[in-house]
This record gives C-alpha cells, structure tokens and sequence, in this order.
C-alpha cells in the first residue's frame, strides 16, 4: 500500500547561515525565485519534437538520488524558491518518485515554498494522483499535443490517449487543477488547436501553445515543425474574441481570456517574442548540472560540491557563481540558415 505524506515524519532541517538566507539574484537584477528540476531523462514517449526514435538514456548510476534530490531542492528554497516544478523525461517513470514529493511537501507546510508542481505526459496520472493531491501538489501541467488516436500516437511514437484521457480525469477527480500544454506542430495539429481550446476550457482547464524549440537532434527538419504562434494567434481570433491578462504563474506564458468560453489561454513564445526580459527560472538536470539558460550551454556541476562534504556551503558557493553568470537570454532561431538545434541536448535532458 502506497504511503502518504500524512504519514512521514518530516526531515530535520539544517541551519542556515546568513550567506545561505540570502535570494539568489541574477547579474540583471533577476531574483531567482522558480525551479524547475529533471528527475529523470527517461520517458515512455518519444515526442517528435523532444526526442530522437532511437534515444541513448543516462546509465541509472549517474542520476542523483531522490535523498540528494531534496538536498539540492532544499538548497535552492532556502535561497528564495518559491515554485518548484519537478520534470522529466517524464517525472512518473522514476522509481519511487512519491518519496521525493513527500519529502519536498514539508516545505509547502512550513511555508517556505508556495507550490509543488509537475509536468507529465499523463501516461500514469490514473495511479499518481490522489498521492501527488495529499502531497500538497494542487496544479500540473498535463502535455497534451493532439485529441486525435491516430495523430497523438504519430507524435509520441508510443503514447496510449485513451490512458492519458483518464489520467486526466484521476487528477481532475482528485481535486488538482489541470492546465494542458500543446507545441504547435506546423501540418500536424494545427487544425486541432481550435477544438482543442473548447474541449480544455468545457472542463475548466486553462490550455497554453508552445512554439517548438530547437534543442536536440531530432528526426524531422525544425523549419518543419515550425509553426509560429503569431500565426496561430491570428487564425484563433477568427473564431474567438481574445482579451489580454495581465495573469501569471510565474513562468514564460503570456496570457488571454477566450470571451465565448470564459477560459485561459496561454502563449509560450521562445521564437516569435521571448520571454527573457523578465525570467526568474532556472533548471537542474537529474545529474545535478545547474542550466542557468534553457538556449544556452554554460552549466554548472552540482553534483560535485553536493557530494563533497555533508554541509551544503560548497553548494551555496556553486550556485551563487552559477547565478551570477546567467545570461541575459537565449538564442533560438529557427529559419533556413538556422535548421539544426541551438543547443545540442535534447529538451528531456533538462525538463519541459
């Protein structure tokens, strides 16, 4: 039987120095305050636009694990995280992953960290969610790129919708708030985008597009698969009426009011306006390397200082000199001079 966070003792906390209490602050004055971490690059899809068919994963010996995990989020939460989101791969595939979830739940408790989130492909939200709901997780990201059998299985190679559909219908049944995020796929789902819209806001969830990024060699051209949101904007406002928010959730999505369905609709606009100016994010892999930029290649090693001493001193170093080397912005094109991936990791290596 599975056990819930009710039933865990909660972890001693370490005391903090003056140096560690201090917010992380970016060299543009960015405070730092939103976590996103890969606890896995494995998943059980193989999305077109994420990954390769035939993918080479990390050997399971060189992940954290879930014990340093924590350590590592705890670290950033005493510096002023205050939104955690937990990633993959696909975050669910990890074994025993319900242990880092009710371990990070002390932090909602205490007050420290304000929300506990995922993003999931839903393959297994049908048996996660009740335990994700008594963890204190209240919101996840579901992706969700096509309604359509023959068209979903086309783009995650493997995916079952009819499963995802129920998940979705677990979470939403366990009291947690569903928000769906759909890439735009130029000739593939498009045409979905409008249904996709009224199906998500009739079941009150907000629906946010992404434009596709260009990370990792994949199979298909980039220029293929691109479809810029601008684009879609246009064609979505034929049929509904779109009223600017001013509405955030702390990440890159810009938001309107659909007026026809009284729901939210997000852009997330890497390529045709980026979201840089105002990024308070950074992301760490499951092998402890800190990116401080999605579109960019300069990382930091914290696996080595986590691991050095049972103080977290040399870590607080690492991240600080991280932090104080984080980029202005990213630099994704996508156009025919610029068809292959700005960076050459694949997008599960550091979360979605």
């Amino acid at each position: 039987m599975n056990q819930s966070c009710t039933d865990l003792k909660a972890a001693p906390s370490t005391p903090q120095s003056q140096t560690e209490a201090r917010p992380l602050v970016d060299p543009f004055g960015r405070a730092i305050s939103y976590l996103r971490v890969s606890v896995t690059d494995r998943c059980d899809f193989r999305c077109v636009y994420c990954m390769a068919e035939d993918m080479s994963f990390l050997p399971k010996a060189d992940l954290l694990t879930l014990e340093e995990l924590d350590r590592l989020c705890s670290a950033f939460i005493a510096r002023g995280t205050r939104k955690l989101r937990l990633t993959g791969g696909e975050p669910l595939v990890r074994r025993n992953i319900m242990r880092l979830f009710e371990g990070l739940a002390r932090h909602l408790e205490s007050g420290s960290l304000d929300e506990l989130t995922l993003t999931t492909n839903g393959s297994r939200l049908g048996f996660f969610a009740p335990e994700l709901a008594a963890c204190g997780v209240r919101r996840i990201n579901v992706s969700l790129d096509s309604r359509e059998p023959e068209t979903f299985k086309a783009i995650t190679r493997r995916g079952d919708l009819a499963q995802v559909l129920k998940g979705i219908d677990a979470a939403q049944n366990a009291g947690l708030d569903v928000k769906i995020n759909m890439v735009a796929l130029k000739g593939v789902n498009e045409a979905e985008i409008v249904p996709m819209i009224r199906w998500a806001h009739a079941r009150n969830m907000d629906l946010t597009l992404i434009e596709v990024m260009p990370m990792g060699a994949i199979e298909p051209e980039r220029l293929d698969q691109y479809l810029p949101l601008s684009t879609v904007r246009a064609e979505i406002a034929k049929h509904f009426t779109l009223r600017d928010l001013a509405y955030r959730t702390g990440g890159p999505a810009r938001y309107v009011e659909v007026a026809e369905t009284g729901g939210r609709l997000g852009f997330i606009t890497p390529l045709t306006h980026n979201f840089c100016e105002s990024c308070n994010r950074v992301r760490v892999t499951c092998t402890g390397t800190l990116y401080m930029c999605l579109g960019q290649e300069d990382a930091a090693d914290l696996r080595t200082p986590l691991r050095a001493a049972p103080s977290d001193a040399l870590l607080h170093a690492a991240i600080e000199d991280a932090i104080a080397r984080k980029p202005k912005g990213h630099d994704f094109k996508i156009d025919r001079a610029h068809k292959g991936p700005a960076v050459p990791r694949h997008m599960s290596v550091t979360g979605g």
